[in-house]
């Protein structure tokens, strides 16, 4: 072996240069960890317990009872998860234009899923054949021209002239529903029309509800409008659609038992929790990722699960694992679909159940097409002949498809959305404690806490110390005294956005510290500085994306432990931790953070009456204000599920008192600074001071953590 291929085995093996060679034992140097490894790591121990919970439940399905009562669990589980069934009302369903075309007639459709909400759609008929029809509900992948993109009309011209009524309807925020329009046109301001279903997906969660929810529920009503056209057959409809349309396809297979067949064509087809588990998770979407499903041992594929045994064909393409998503997702899916097969088999009808693919990239390519094309034609017709070739077909400029005057809903309905219908709801808080709101677990009764080394830094005595705090989690940071400072001074424990090191080592901490200072303890918690997670294996583009903290803020909600109250957690175990050692303890403890780390920050201290004090720096000053707010700023990480309808960050203030806040310079939900008097409007208690500029220095930390 040579020198290079042996340390690429020690780290592959996650060794440090100390584990790895016995014989350097005595190396001198400070015994510092792979932090970088400590959020991933501990969300793999999170996959690990989601993949028992629900590998428990599978081993279970050896009779056609057990699948049943599977199948109804999963459907339950579903609506759980995602914020439960609508009401049905009226779809007030309309024609606004047609036209002809050689073996099928096309109308222009609008119905309302809600009141208010509008779906564009356009129903293919077919010229030839018998009434009533069967009929196929066509769901558009993530195209920014939804139904009308160019080889999603070419599926639904090609079934039509093969006997099939198709629909096919505009997702949220594609084609006519584009929501956040330019000043100009009918495109997206948005960078693309993902953000279109996660921007308003983000601000629903606050109140419980989804993206999936609201996208299941315009499938389910646009059903609703299919089986009741008189010239379709209801008992032989089917669903397809591409990408983001074959995840829908598998939702509304789940959720609604209408359907004869399916074929969901590259849907999002890879669990979450998986192993081996890529951190942060596969996560995607804001409709296709399932908070808190985890714990229940919930995952994607248990979608396909109540449709069984009708027939379903499921494919992705080969090359998914390298070019679009994990470097596990085919192998995961495979593996997957392997247990799924059990269940048709357990069901006797193992012929229904189709695994198909292609080396073609992520596309409804031509061959891809022919899939469908046979799939419905067996399963809904009867009719085993192959179709070997595509009708003819070429897609329609979209002027000819066009339901409204202007191309856009809102412009010319004033439809309501994701985000007008989220912002207009009224709701009553129900108290509910908030560490189990947040998910935070402590303070512990007594947290590991280690100091690694000790040096002197002129005047300033600086502690390298660490802290355990969670399930393979440990938290580097500095304790810096200096020297003769006065006894029980408190300790300003400060929660730097950036790194730990920030504010106190520019140039030397004994330029910053003098003796009458507090003593500082500047520490990184999960995802910041230090413990910024290190990237996954796999094509180097996924990786970079999923690197990004809203990913692990994603990976973390599906997998029961939102981000935010992982971070209270650290903190609480700091402040525990701070109280025991030599150095700080009987010394009050005071926080000062900023930016992102202030939610956290005063979500602990309502935890933890011990902490004296808080200094907030340009922090979000209302949860309500992401809602009210088109195109908030905050970041994701501190977004709790159904958090406003129990509290809000004004309520936590006012709770912590008559403990001292300060808010210096909070924002927003567009990240704004606010005027004193706006901010002193919205937190009204007694215990809060408003200053109108966010510094962030430390002559300022150490001037609040001594006054």
């Amino acid at each position: 072996m040579t020198r290079r291929e042996l340390f690429s085995a020690v780290a592959a093996a996650g060794l440090t240069a100390r584990t790895a060679f016995p014989e350097q034992a005595a190396f001198p140097g400070v015994p510092f960890r792979e932090y970088s490894r400590c959020l991933p790591d501990h969300l793999r121990h999170l996959a690990k317990q989601a993949v028992g919970k629900r590998e428990a439940g599978i081993a279970k399905l050896i009779s056609p009872a057990a699948v049943e009562a599977r199948q109804k669990w999963v459907r339950a589980t579903l609506w759980k998860l995602i914020g439960g069934m609508p009401e049905r009302t009226p779809l007030n369903a309309r024609i606004t234009g047609s036209f002809e075309r050689p073996g099928y007639r096309v109308e222009n459709t609008l119905y309302e899923s809600r009141p208010g909400l509008f779906v564009t759609a356009n129903l293919y008929i077919p010229k030839q054949g018998r009434e009533p029809f069967p009929a196929v509900l066509f769901q558009s992948g993530h195209y920014e021209e939804g139904r009308a993109f160019p080889n999603y009309q070419r599926c639904c011209q090609a079934l039509a002239q093969l006997g099939f009524v198709v629909l096919a309807f505009d997702p949220m925020g594609q084609g006519e529903r584009v929501a956040y329009l330019r000043p100009s046109g009918n495109r997206t301001r948005m960078p693309d029309v993902d953000a279109e279903h996660t921007t308003p997906g983000k601000q629903m969660l606050l109140y419980g509800d989804s993206a999936a929810r609201f996208q299941l529920w315009d499938s389910i009503r646009s059903l609703d409008y299919l089986t009741l056209l008189p010239i379709v057959d209801a008992k032989r409809v089917g669903a397809t659609g591409h990408s983001g349309g074959g995840t829908l396809t598998m939702l509304l297979a789940a959720a609604d038992d209408r359907l004869a067949a399916a074929a969901p064509c590259m849907g999002n087809i890879e669990n979450v929790a998986a192993l081996p588990f890529v951190p942060p998770g596969s996560t995607d979407d804001a409709e296709q990722d399932f908070v808190y499903s985890g714990p229940l041992g919930f995952d994607r594929w248990d979608l396909f699960y109540p449709f069984a045994p009708k027939p379903m064909l499921i494919w992705p393409s080969d090359r998914d694992f390298y070019a679009t998503y994990s470097s596990q997702y085919v192998t995961n899916a495979w593996q997957e679909f392997r247990k799924l097969r059990a269940v048709y088999a357990v069901l006797n009808q193992p012929e229904h159940l189709k695994w198909a693919g292609t080396p073609l990239p992520h596309s409804l390519a031509y061959d891809s097409r022919l899939q469908i094309y046979n799939w419905f034609t067996r399963w809904l017709k009867g009719d085993n002949t192959v179709v070997r070739e595509e009708p003819p077909v070429k897609p329609e400029p979209l002027s000819a498809l066009q339901v409204t005057e202007s191309g856009n809903v809102g412009r010319s309905l004033n439809s309501e959305n994701a985000f007008s219908l989220n912002k207009a709801r009224k709701v009553t808080r129900t108290p509910v404690a908030l560490g189990a709101l947040i998910g935070a677990a402590g303070p512990p009764i007594a947290p590991p806490a280690k100091i690694l080394s000790r040096v002197q830094c002129g005047k300033v005595l600086a502690h390298a110390f660490e802290v355990a705090s969670d399930a393979g989690v440990w938290l580097p940071g500095w304790i810096l005294k200096a020297e003769n400072a006065p006894a029980n001074k408190p300790v300003l424990l400060v929660l730097d956005p950036t790194e730990a090191e920030t504010l106190w080592f520019q140039p030397d901490a004994d330029a910053v510290l003098g003796p009458d200072n507090p003593v500082v303890c500047a520490i990184d918690i999960r995802g910041i500085g230090a413990l910024r997670p290190e990237y996954s294996p796999g094509a180097p583009g996924y990786a970079a994306w999923h690197e990004y903290e809203e990913n692990y803020a994603w990976g973390s909600l599906i997998l029961g432990k939102p981000l935010v109250g992982q971070r209270v957690t650290d903190i609480l175990a700091i402040a525990a931790a701070l109280r025991k050692l030599p150095v700080t303890a009987g010394c009050p403890i005071r926080i000062a953070a900023a930016g992102k780390l202030t939610v956290p920050a005063l979500f602990a201290a309502a935890l933890d009456p011990g902490i004296e004090a808080l200094y907030l720096s340009g922090g979000l000053i209302s949860f309500q204000e992401i809602v009210d707010s088109e195109r908030y700023a905050h970041p994701f990480a501190n977004f709790v599920p159904d958090f406003l309808n129990h509290t809000d960050l004004p309520e936590i203030v006012a709770s912590v008192g008559p403990r001292r806040i300060v808010l210096a310079g909070p924002v927003n939900g567009e990240g704004t600074a606010l005027p004193v008097e706006a901010a002193r409007a919205i937190c009204t208690s007694s215990n809060v001071t408003v200053e109108p500029n966010a510094e962030w220095s430390a002559a300022r930390l150490l001037a609040f953590a001594a006054s």
